[in-house]
């Protein structure tokens, strides 16, 4: 699928700031499944970009406005293209490890030096009493696969993660106004509601306090072909899973959504939360009365 992103930050101030210093990770990663084409970036009031990557491998520009300004305005347009995950029934049968083995290797000293930075604790992914009594109700039967009816236990590392984003999507509902920006796992299982951010963090903490490396992803998902249209639709940023299978590397899981991994899924960058990876953010001298817009648009490019 080829995809046209755009994704607009604006800032508007009461009181002209100064000395703004900045960070934004907004570039698209180039990988097995997806390649990005062209990326452009414009900061308003204009100012130098300067890039370099960060201990996780996601590029990042900074840039610093020292005049006073009254607003601050980034924009970013991508085009990149993607191709379904390559899936994993089909990688399984290749799979030489018995999943007894797979879960071993998870408690083997060169799997938690390796990953030690995805089984740690963050302040959002903390392993508290909710988070384990949860990770405990995660049911240990499901299914053959997505279509078939029969019921099996669940064995393989793989299984259980699914499993575990299966019972996430079930049980808590999708509501931008029951949680904030600094909501932590635990948290989020009292409200029983959230966002995609929330339900990623839930999963990560559920994930290390498992003993399985997981990251938080940032990106986007085009969902306007499933709305009823293929051109434009408007849309939000969206975060999610990254889990690691001994033999089979990372996969990929979003306990916001039911569906499969597929080719509607743009990877902008990862880390231990959501702290390592927010698109946008910076410090700056002045009032801390501001008014924060973002606008971001995913546009499927039209075959003719």
């Amino acid at each position: 699928m080829k995809l046209r992103i755009s994704h607009i930050t604006t800032y508007q101030y009461a009181q002209p700031v100064t000395d703004s210093v900045n960070e934004i990770r907004l570039t698209p990663v180039t990988n097995e499944r997806q390649s990005c084409y062209n990326h452009t970036i414009s900061v308003e009031p204009n100012a130098p970009l300067f890039a370099y990557e960060d201990s996780f491998g996601n590029r990042v520009h900074a840039f610093s406005v020292n005049q006073a300004h009254s607003h601050l305005t980034i924009r970013t347009s991508m085009t990149v293209v993607t191709t379904e995950a390559f899936q994993p029934e089909g990688k399984r049968k290749m799979q030489n490890l018995k999943p007894t083995e797979a879960w071993d290797q998870l408690q083997s000293d060169a799997i938690i030096d390796r990953f030690i930075e995805f089984l740690l604790p963050t302040a959002y992914t903390e392993a508290t009493q909710e988070i384990i009594q949860f990770m405990n109700e995660v049911p240990s039967i499901g299914i053959v696969n997505d279509n078939a009816e029969e019921i099996v236990p669940i064995y393989s590392v793989y299984d259980w993660l699914k499993s575990l984003s299966n019972h996430i999507h079930m049980n808590f509902a999708y509501d931008p106004e029951a949680t904030t920006v600094s909501t932590k796992a635990y948290e989020l299982i009292e409200k029983q509601r959230g966002v995609c951010q929330d339900f990623a963090h839930l999963m990560i903490a559920i994930c290390r306090a498992k003993g399985i490396p997981a990251r938080y992803v940032s990106g986007y998902h085009f969902v306007g072909d499933l709305q009823g249209g293929t051109a434009d639709f408007e849309q939000a940023s969206h975060a999610w899973v990254e889990a690691y299978i001994p033999e089979l590397g990372w996969y990929s899981f979003d306990p916001t959504n039911k569906t499969a991994f597929d080719d509607r899924y743009v990877k902008l960058g990862h880390g231990r939360d959501y702290i390592d990876i927010v698109p946008v953010k910076g410090i700056y001298r002045g009032t801390s009365e501001q008014k924060l817009v973002v606008t971001v648009d995913v546009q499927k490019f039209q075959t003719k």
